[in-house]
């Protein structure tokens, strides 16, 4: 059962003995529905709080499993420096070309001052024009950036990590930090860093000076790769990549990197690699083959494995509430996969 479905049964049986609130579950409905699409934004071109790849629980240690595959033993941030995604070798940052920002989903027009921050986590969403990095300060709380060429997109991204109803933030792009929650604990700024550029900075829990100090460690001038352990050396017909994002906050203890196909008008795929020392060996009987090995085809017919690597799940999901592309596309994309000879070591990735 999704998140939506135990909603709506949760509303059900609290009118069990009364009348349906049938306004309140189409709010429950379209929140939640709209909390989706943000997650998956790279495939539908709609306006996540980076829900979808790259929240907030990842560093916190919190268990909650907002999206499929998320680090559960993801606890406090370990001492062992995270990967650094590469510079990209010629190409301007967000400061000099603004318009660039989200073209590309395999570069970041952005990056942080790594003799102050740890990466933990970046993505880019084409379909959005959306890009982010997530980080901290000195081994503190996480603070998640984003930023995007429109103020509108800037402005509808909820919130992750904090009830929905206190999720939506509005924001007025003068660089003021202000306070979000019921709380009061979460902080929020958004500001302009150039003509045509809205950017947004936000932590659960924390000071203000350290958000000043997180923004000030943006480095608006650089571009970089947004590398992840694994490569799609073969699209099925008429895909493309359309997102790129990769969750580092747990490693070396653990890794999620993801990459979005989509395919007119409205196929998409998500190709998840997740990796964790806490992984045992997997006891999946195949029941595919998938490029003369050994695949398993979930119950549902919706996910397909590429199975044999060792502390880590390799899937691609193609299935429901998207439709669009097939378990042969799956296949195709899973037989040409590449994945790095070392997950935990940054150096074989690339």
């Amino acid at each position: 059962m999704t998140d939506l479905d135990q909603r709506i049964a949760s509303a059900l049986r609290e009118r069990a003995e009364g009348k349906i609130d049938t306004h309140r579950l189409l709010r429950a409905s379209q929140a939640r529905g709209r909390r989706r699409k943000l997650r998956r934004r790279a495939a539908t071109g709609t306006a996540l709080a980076l829900v979808g790849v790259l929240g907030f629980v990842g560093a916190t240690g919190t268990d909650v499993i907002g999206l499929p595959g998320r680090l559960p033993w993801a606890a406090a941030t370990p001492a062992v420096a995270a990967p650094v995604p590469p510079r990209a070798d010629g190409v301007s940052g967000a400061a000099q070309r603004p318009d660039l920002v989200g073209t590309d989903p395999q570069v970041l027009h952005l990056g942080v001052d790594t003799s102050q921050a740890r990466y933990l986590g970046w993505a880019v969403y084409r379909s959005n024009q959306l890009e982010s990095i997530r980080f901290n300060i000195g081994g503190g709380q996480p603070v998640l950036v984003e930023v995007s060429r429109s103020a509108q997109m800037i402005n509808e991204l909820l919130i992750d990590g904090v009830p929905l109803q206190e999720a939506v933030v509005r924001l007025t792009f003068d660089g003021a930090v202000r306070q979000f929650g019921r709380t009061g604990h979460g902080l929020v700024t958004a500001w302009q860093p150039a003509p045509g550029l809205y950017a947004r900075a936000s932590m659960l829990v924390g000071d203000r000076s350290v958000l000043v100090k997180a923004v000030d460690a943006i480095r608006w001038d650089e571009a970089r790769r947004c590398v992840a352990p694994l490569r799609l050396s073969t699209l099925p017909e008429g895909a493309a990549v359309s997102a790129c994002s990769v969750d580092v906050a747990a490693f070396p203890g653990g890794l999620r990197a993801e990459l979005t196909l989509y395919r007119e008008p409205s196929a998409t795929m998500w190709v998840k690699l997740l990796y964790g020392v806490q992984i045992g060996e997997s006891t999946t009987e195949s029941n595919r083959v998938v490029g003369g090995r050994p695949g398993y085809l979930y119950p549902d017919g919706t996910k397909l494995e590429l199975l044999g690597f060792p502390k880590a799940h390799l899937t691609a999901d193609f299935g429901w509430p998207e439709k669009g592309f097939t378990e042969a596309d799956a296949t195709t994309v899973l037989a040409g996969v590449q994945v790095a000879k070392d997950l935990g070591d940054p150096e074989t990735w690339d």
